[in-house]
């Protein structure tokens, strides 16, 4: 079972008294979108264009790690053409997780065999993970400019806390301490099990 949103404020509480954590990692990306200025918070410049760098897989310097293989220790569940990992780590969300082809294959390239089967999936996931205790709401998000490997994210937020809400969830997982990693490993366990019902092996 996630943790209650009154689980988390307090866990907050004990990192930061008035509740303000500090800035994570990402406020330091080149494309972090905002910075302070004259006392307040604004975009950043936007800079010039530039040719589109190559993703992980497109370039020989940069090779694709999915392809070299998953982490065993980071699979929730798999079959013949596709696994659901995790980060390695509980952190801020009650659960993210990362459902990838097992081919090399991007979004435009899958055929309807997986096309199909992606959504079917996805749908299962959604339904699975929402079902879990302390769960308000599952995102599904694709991002494609770092890898070229297809993956698709699931971030679950905590029911309750409204702070967390829409696209910002994403950024609320960098800022918000990790939760505990019994209950963590209690959910992947859950998901993984409830998953395999419909086929593939759970790992979790």
């Amino acid at each position: 079972m996630a943790e209650s949103a009154a689980d988390v404020h307090a866990r907050v509480l004990q990192h930061a008294a008035d509740g303000r954590l500090p800035m994570p990692p990402s406020g330091e990306w080149d494309v972090f979108p905002w910075e302070v200025r004259d006392g307040r918070v604004a975009p950043r410049a936007l800079r010039r264009p530039a040719p589109e760098p190559p993703r992980e897989g497109e370039d020989p310097a940069r090779p694709c790690s999915s392809c070299a293989g998953f982490d065993p220790d980071r699979v929730v569940w798999e079959d013949e053409r596709w696994v659901l990992t995790h980060r390695g780590a509980p952190s801020g969300l009650p659960l993210v997780l990362v459902l990838h082809t097992r081919e090399h294959l991007d979004a435009g390239d899958l055929d309807d065999d997986h096309a199909s089967e992606l959504g079917r999936i996805t749908n299962r996931l959604v339904r699975v993970v929402g079902s879990l205790d302390n769960i308000g709401r599952v995102h599904v998000n694709r991002w494609g400019d770092g890898g070229s490997h297809f993956h698709l994210w699931f971030h679950a937020r905590t029911a309750g806390l409204t702070s967390v809400l829409g696209s910002y969830a994403v950024e609320w997982d960098d800022i918000l301490p990790p939760g505990p990693e019994d209950v963590w490993r209690a959910d992947l366990h859950t998901v993984a099990t409830k998953l395999a019902n419909w086929g593939g092996t759970a790992r979790a």
